[in-house]
């Protein structure tokens, strides 16, 4: 039975208290930026509340499955607010589903994914975990791998899990719907996915867990699988897909749309000067650094029409650049795209490679992807037929081009906008 308060109500009684109001709707603004949903807000205000209250960190978890080597942009807004959680003074749990990966996220699949190998994932989990210090504070991160729990599941384990959600409930979702309707086949795996990720929850105990819209269905999984076991369920943040550079589709390396976060500071800042200028208010709200006063000036200005938008575009990228690498970083790039794009000048350091000379020509094909200048064979060829190449100023849209490999041969070559390489021949001795 509660005792009673100095007040003479009772001890539990949650008094007004303004100041922590003002400080809650501080804290909840710049949570709310760039979201779709917060699931339920009222519920998330309150978390904060404690938080600040009792002065304990929430704990926001976010999982990225290892299913691919490189983290874009994309990937970047939802790493951004992670980010601000942590200026907030909350902790931050970096989930990399290993074990996940290798059964494959269905969420938006219109076929089932195939399964990765364990070496492929430990590969790109890897590379996940070198990457997100880009954008995270280390100090306030832990970073967890799911097959620390899932592994080693029994299978008793495992049918326990199952029998916590129903089939009906999986078709809720409306790319099984699709799918089941269509006659797609849907594997098994696909329908244990959303109760795996939910299982990450139960371990963590997480207050809150982010993720993109295309996420929904499984965060709010977690958050009912918590709440069955007798935990404090987690809140949902969810957040918009960042569209592409061509301000379409979403961002995607399979779909050539993509800027990776650790791409050269040059190919950054002209990828970002490419994108419509209708994608931009998403991508400042998303992408940018920009204080909540800033991008509100932004927006009126973007509304109004009172500013030219390449100016405002260049303003975006050289921010980008500088968050990726370095304040200055993107002046820099600035002035390397104007000497290009702007001068018509080619730039004054290009890279130089050296190959061992050879009696046999080269094709240009293969010479640019062993070059690393398009990471495919397949995406050199398409750039050569788009007239994209050019071999000492002469553009090339010949797929079979050759080039004589005797020794002291020297070509430079530029590969799309912005890449270029001089190549030389070397005779051995």
């Amino acid at each position: 039975m509660s005792s009673p308060s100095a007040g003479g109500g009772p001890a539990d009684e949650v008094r007004p208290d303004p100041e922590l109001e003002v400080r809650v709707e501080e804290q909840m603004r710049v949570i709310e930026r760039g979201t779709v949903e917060i699931l339920p807000r009222e519920e998330m205000a309150a978390k904060v509340g404690r938080s600040i209250r009792t002065a304990t960190p929430l704990l926001v978890k976010e999982g990225f499955d290892a299913s691919a080597p490189d983290l874009h942009l994309g990937h970047a807004v939802q790493l951004r607010k992670l980010r601000q959680f942590q200026d907030l003074g909350h902790e931050v749990v970096f989930l990399i589903g290993d074990f996940t990966a290798m059964i494959g996220d269905p969420s938006g699949r219109s076929a089932t994914r195939p399964m990765l190998s364990r070496e492929q994932v430990l590969e790109n989990a890897e590379s996940y975990r070198r990457q997100v210090f880009k954008v995270l504070l280390e100090e306030r991160t832990r970073v967890v791998f799911n097959s620390e729990w899932s592994s080693g599941m029994a299978a008793v384990d495992v049918l326990r899990l199952a029998s916590e959600s129903t089939v009906a409930r999986m078709l809720e979702r409306d790319d099984f719907a699709k799918r089941y309707a269509s006659g797609t086949p849907i594997s098994i795996q696909e329908f244990l996915y959303p109760l795996f990720q939910a299982y990450d929850s139960v371990q963590l105990g997480n207050d809150v867990e982010v993720g993109g819209t295309d996420q929904k269905f499984n965060l709010l999984m977690g958050r009912q699988l918590q709440q069955s076991r007798g935990m404090a369920p987690q809140c949902v943040l969810t957040l918009p897909l960042l569209v592409g550079t061509d301000g379409t589709e979403k961002m995607s390396k399979s779909l050539g749309n993509a800027i990776g976060i650790e791409e050269a500071p040059d190919e950054m800042f002209g990828k970002v000067m490419s994108i419509p200028d209708a994608a931009m208010p998403s991508w400042f709200e998303l992408v940018s650094s920009l204080d909540l006063d800033e991008l509100d000036g932004v927006k009126v200005q973007l509304d109004a029409g009172t500013v030219n938008p390449s100016h405002l575009k260049r303003r975006l990228a050289r921010d980008i650049v500088d968050q990726y690498h370095g304040e200055g970083a993107g002046k820099v790039a600035e002035a390397a795209f104007d000497r290009l794009f702007v001068d018509k000048a080619e730039p004054d350091e290009v890279p130089r490679h050296e190959r061992p000379a050879s009696g046999e020509p080269v094709g240009l094909l293969a010479l640019i992807a062993d070059l690393g200048l398009t990471p495919s064979r397949a995406e050199a060829r398409r750039l050569v037929q788009q007239g994209g190449v050019a071999v000492d100023g002469d553009r090339i849209t010949e797929i079979g081009h050759v080039l004589d490999a005797s020794g002291g041969c020297r070509y430079r070559l530029r590969v799309g906008k912005r890449r270029f390489a001089d190549v030389e021949f070397l005779a051995g001795e």
